[in-house]
């Protein structure tokens, strides 16, 4: 869901976009295809999760990289492909998705796996770019991501002691949605200690600092070709990860906690614009993305969408940009077909993923429709079978103190609900821009 937002500036809601098996389809807009088609030659290495791959890919991009198989140095498999690290079914390590450090092979200056043969490809296609025709390059990469392993230098540079805490479990959980509980007691990680957790934690930080390394050397094949300066650079992630907070690891489609849906985001524009350097504390949203990449290529859309430009907050024009952002995700009772079930993971108890994609197939509450409205002090959460969530972001940023029944917050709870209400209808349909003959 999120990879078709920031594809097409609009919200899953849209068009039902909602699940990770039902892609933007042919007659949908998509920005890659939108960039092919106004002459840009779209490089394309990395995970999918936005378009049908049963259609092939050919209309989205000119390249959809993979590498030549090489018996001499193959891809090292992915943790999801074995479960021999997870130890035995019984133990608590089972559904954590902890593995620790990756050893590199001999000879390898990492350990060679997806990611890795992305980045090579993309540094070469950089040094080989068509010199008469203007380039995007789309790395989805699929790190930093459970399972949580990594090779060296990156697993030993995160110094543990200086870790952040965790956020505690709750400790009533009557009043946080049903999913949040169902995934905790099945991934039965109660027993872990906290020197567990900080390990599972510094791994994580560690693919982060691949990720951040791998940045690094795209950035200096940009430089060193000459391209950076009239390159715009996006660095962003699709979700977020709990990591430890509140006694889970993975993620959710319909809780909404800051760790899950406040990702990063970096822009470098390309020369000629107006930029002020730093940092913003202002709301966006990751549909903005594409209207600003819409406003640095004079991309016309050709259709409506939601988003809107980051370049006034780019500039230093305006200190804000939304009053508000919006997540939203879940499904109906009866919509067997948002279950996910073609995950096999949620058929079989042992499946890595099994604690959410089991709750994900039941028919009780968990995986229900659910919408976040949150400003710079408040998260409001409509839930549609389940108890609203009301937090108070200024005196509990952690999210622990649902205050939907406090009577004190009744005036922001008004508020908020509005807002949810002017969100919808605004966003809640699109019209095509080309007529019918009557």
């Amino acid at each position: 869901p999120s990879r078709c937002s920031f594809m097409t500036g609009w919200y899953p809601h849209v068009r039902g976009h909602r699940t990770m098996f039902h892609m933007l389809q042919p007659d949908e807009p998509m920005l890659l295809r939108d960039l092919k088609n106004a002459g840009y030659f779209v490089w394309w290495g990395g995970k999918n999760d936005v378009v049908p791959a049963q259609n092939g890919f050919s209309a989205y991009c000119d390249v959809k990289y993979m590498p030549t198989p090489n018996p001499q140095r193959p891809l090292m498999n992915n943790l999801h492909s074995s479960n021999e690290w997870r130890g035995p079914a019984e133990e608590d390590n089972f559904y954590s998705f902890y593995y620790g450090k990756i050893e590199t092979p001999q000879g390898e200056p990492y350990a060679y796996d997806f990611d890795w043969a992305m980045i090579e490809g993309a540094l070469d296609f950089i040094r080989h770019a068509p010199p008469d025709q203007p380039v995007c390059i789309y790395l989805p990469l699929n790190y930093p991501h459970p399972p949580f392993g990594v090779e060296d230098p990156w697993y030993s540079q995160i110094e543990r002691e200086k870790l952040p805490a965790r956020i505690p479990s709750p400790e009533n959980w009557a009043d946080f949605p049903s999913m949040l509980r169902g995934i905790f007691e099945r991934q039965k990680l109660q027993s872990w200690s906290e020197d567990c957790w900080r390990e599972l934690i510094a791994t994580y930080y560690a693919q982060c600092a691949r990720v951040d390394a791998q940045f690094g050397m795209v950035l200096e094949a940009l430089k060193d070709t000459g391209m950076y300066a009239d390159t715009a650079i996006f660095f962003f992630a699709d979700h977020g990860e709990f990591a430890g907070n509140y006694g889970l690891v993975e993620k959710t489609q319909n809780t909404f906690q800051d760790c899950l849906t406040r990702v990063p985001l970096v822009i470098k524009p390309p020369q000629g614009n107006t930029i002020q350097p730093g940092i913003r504390e202002a709301l966006v949203e990751l549909v903005d993305v594409r209207a600003t990449i819409e406003e640095f290529t004079q991309l016309n859309p050709g259709y409506t969408h939601f988003g809107r430009s980051l370049l006034p907050l780019i500039s230093g024009k305006s200190p804000e940009h939304r009053n508000a952002v919006f997540s939203e995700g879940g499904r109906l009772h009866g919509e067997s077909h948002c279950m996910e079930l073609e995950s096999a993971d949620n058929q079989v108890s042992t499946g890595l993923y099994w604690p959410r994609l089991s709750l994900q197939a039941s028919e009780g509450p968990e995986h229900t429709k659910a919408v976040m409205c949150r400003t710079h002090a408040h998260k409001y959460v409509r839930r549609l079978y389940e108890k609203d969530e009301l937090y108070d972001l200024v005196n509990d940023p952690q999210e622990l103190c649902n205050q939907i029944d406090n009577p004190a917050y009744a005036g922001v709870l008004t508020k908020l609900k509005e807002r949810l209400l002017t969100f919808y209808m605004e966003t809640a349909d699109v019209v095509r821009h080309e007529p019918d003959q009557r």
